[in-house]
């Protein structure tokens, strides 16, 4: 009986941990990493203030279990869609997609748990973020070298290099408009992946084929 009190107890635990995190996913979506105050969270939440502190010291720490929640959700969504891919160069170009198309459905968002300019303390919790979603793109790269589908090169270099480029060309505000059309926002996807398998090296009539071949996933 004891064991099934705590198993509840703790299942309340986490259910009101995520309803907060969630809170803050929605506040952010709204305005930014600027949005993000305890008060108003716990108001989304259908909490007090005092139980956000109890869960999170600061707002610097709900940060951080924002960015690490959409972060692995982000993340996995990529790795999936490479994984599925029927080669290493077309897993390249489905994880690109992939990641372009999501940050599409919730702009906001991705710009504000990625790379809204912020504090120095909340942008040093978002590092990892790019960290990680650098790296598995890394992986792809040095994959697809290892198999001959790509010339050698610096794969953590070009990984990098096209995070930026995703960033700014898709949710930044240097991006262009009309990203709510979704044939818009598909073309786009499909133009920065073009994009980035000719700076890998892809000749252009090969690297067309693989963007017209990668479907662009429904949002989970």
């Amino acid at each position: 009986m004891a064991y099934r009190r705590t198993a509840n107890v703790l299942r309340r635990l986490n259910a009101r941990h995520d309803a907060i995190v969630d809170a803050a996913r929605d506040a952010a979506t709204a305005g930014g990493m600027a949005a993000i105050q305890i008060a108003p969270v716990a108001e989304r939440a259908g909490v007090a203030a005092g139980t956000v502190y109890r869960y999170f010291p600061g707002k610097i720490e709900l940060v951080g279990a924002l960015v690490e929640s959409v972060a692995e959700r982000e993340i996995e969504a990529v790795r999936k869609a490479a994984d599925a891919a029927p080669g290493p160069l077309s897993a390249v170009a489905a994880a690109v997609a992939t990641f372009g198309a999501r940050a599409l459905r919730n702009r906001k968002l991705a710009w504000a748990v990625i790379a809204e300019p912020v504090d120095t303390d909340t942008d040093t919790v978002r590092q990892q973020y790019r960290r990680d979603l650098s790296a598995e793109i890394e992986t792809r790269i040095r994959a697809a070298i290892a198999g001959g589908h790509l010339p050698d090169q610096d794969a953590s270099l070009a990984a990098s290099a096209l995070v930026g480029a995703l960033l700014e060309g898709l949710i930044g505000p240097l991006a262009p408009g009309g990203m709510d059309d979704p044939a818009r926002s598909r073309q786009a996807v499909q133009t920065l992946t073009l994009f980035a398998l000719r700076g890998l090296g892809v000749i252009d009539a090969r690297a067309r084929g693989l963007v017209v071949q990668t479907a662009l996933p429904d949002e989970t």
